[in-house]
């Protein structure tokens, strides 16, 4: 075997393998959470996405090399009353039988150093995209990796509340979605 090919089944194998490791990254759909805070009439309001998932392929030794997709059950909201509960699936809001996901792509991942990530991507909610930019913050305890993070989004945009739900009077326009995920699988950061 000369050294040409030595080195080409290192390279070869080394594409082969990273693929592997990256299919065993696993969300822990128990340990994680996706909420959001809304203002009603100044008033902070929480509510939670019951049913999500996301596909990870995060390189710690290579970060720009990531991928991350993540989507959310509109019809999994919920902000504990049986009212709201019941007008968050219609039309004027997350029109769930439309858009029954909310998705967000990856486009960059940048290291920023002390556990810190910017990922770029695109997200889109009610046939809506809109490029954002996401702090996220890694720490592992064990075997497990918790991302987390606050991403700031217009509901506007995103055509959630329309109708007499313009008025950002009575809703805010400004939205807080906040996660945690625990993912099981990431190398060693």
């Amino acid at each position: 075997m000369t050294m040409r090919t030595l080195v080409s089944s290192i390279v070869l194998a080394g594409s082969v393998l990273a693929p592997a490791a990256f299919a065993q990254q696993k969300l822990v759909p128990a340990q994680s959470s996706v909420g959001f805070t809304i203002k009603q009439m100044g008033v902070p309001l929480q509510g939670q996405f019951k049913q999500f998932d996301a596909n990870v392929q995060f390189d710690t030794a290579k970060p720009e090399a990531s991928k991350i997709q993540f989507t959310v059950n509109t019809g999994s909201a919920t902000m504990g009353s049986k009212e709201t509960d019941a007008e968050l699936p219609k039309p004027t809001w997350f029109n769930v039988p439309a858009f029954p996901q909310a998705r967000f792509e990856s486009t960059a991942v940048k290291a920023l150093g002390g556990g810190k990530y910017q990922v770029d991507g695109k997200l889109s909610i009610k046939g809506q995209s809109q490029n954002v930019s996401v702090p996220v913050t890694l720490t592992q305890t064990g075997a497990t990796t918790v991302a987390a993070g606050t991403l700031p989004i217009k509901r506007l945009a995103f055509k959630i509340g329309e109708g007499d739900w313009t008025d950002t009077s009575m809703v805010a326009d400004d939205v807080q979605v906040s996660f945690k995920l625990a993912l099981t699988g990431v190398g060693k950061l």
